[in-house]
């Protein structure tokens, strides 16, 4: 089984300058997906479920299915909480198995959320070896149901990000850097590298320690991809890109065989539309062939 943790997976990252991608899924379809293509192509991945999806389809039963389709594979693999606001629920899914959890506190102040995440990551820690992952600043966009206003949305300190991240005991920092979740409402959304790179160099030179995350990868042109792995950024989240695909796969599908009564082809196809939109982000990102 390659299970592991994302904090080993993202330091190589790190080091090496490539981004692992981490895609969030509402659908056993769109997880075999992710799973095929990074066998094919050789790369570690993170799957990840908001806490709607995770508590529609139930906890448990995302980590069952995880643990029976990565135990028979030979790359590295993570199972991700992401975006969670509460507390006692990221305890849950650490303890029923996920492998790493995020604790959402950027709508916080910055006591509470130190106090918040350092909870999370305490236990965490002490159940096993569970990535936890927090966030400073406030992403822009819609993530889980949770919107935020591009005018409300505060870009990550720099200065403050060493003392948040000893002060929460976080694995991985998801700095606000200007990106948002959901569809961007321009073609040149202002994101501010330098700021990444400074985050970067602060906590991660001369040696790697805490992996920085991407939030809001959607939408985003391909130099701006490549800039931000330049920039430090080691994780990198897609989950509106595979929305669309799953819902506009599956309306292609009715409308062209809409007297087929056969669910198992319309997996098939939006399957087949799913792998062909994560082989697209594996190439970008320069994971293929860093499985080894």
């Amino acid at each position: 089984m390659a299970i592991v943790s994302a904090k080993e997976m993202l330091t190589k990252a790190s080091k090496k300058k490539y981004a692992v991608g981490a895609f969030n899924i509402t659908s056993l379809v769109q997880m075999e997906a992710i799973i095929e293509v990074a066998l094919e192509k050789n790369a570690p991945v993170i799957i990840q479920t908001s806490v709607t999806p995770a508590k529609f389809l139930k906890a448990e039963v995302i980590v069952a299915i995880y643990r029976a389709l990565a135990q028979s594979i030979n790359i590295p693999i993570s199972l991700h909480l992401d975006h969670c606001t509460e507390v006692e629920y990221c305890k849950k899914c650490a303890d029923l198995g996920y492998t790493n959890i995020m604790f959402d506190g950027s709508q916080l102040n910055f006591e509470e959320n130190i106090y918040r995440t350092r909870e999370v990551s305490d236990y965490c820690h002490k159940v096993g070896d569970i990535t936890v992952e927090g966030e400073l600043g406030t992403v822009s966009g819609v993530e889980d149901q949770i919107k935020v206003a591009e005018d409300d949305a505060q870009l990550c300190d720099p200065d403050k990000s060493l003392e948040f991240i000893e002060r929460s005991g976080i694995d991985l920092f998801g700095p606000a850097i200007g990106t948002a979740h959901g569809v961007y409402q321009t073609e040149n959304p202002v994101i501010d590298f330098e700021r990444l790179m400074n985050i970067n160099q602060k906590l991660n030179y001369p040696d790697i320690k805490t992996p920085l995350v991407i939030h809001g990868g959607t939408g985003l042109s391909e130099p701006v991809v490549k800039n931000l792995i330049e920039k430090g950024g080691a994780k990198y989240n897609v989950s509106t890109n595979l929305k669309h695909i799953l819902i506009d796969s599956t309306s292609e599908y009715m409308a062209a065989y809409s007297k087929v009564y056969d669910p198992g082809k319309l997996d098939k196809y939006v399957k087949m539309a799913t792998k062909k939109r994560i082989e697209y982000w594996i190439e970008l990102l320069g994971s293929t062939g860093m499985a080894i």
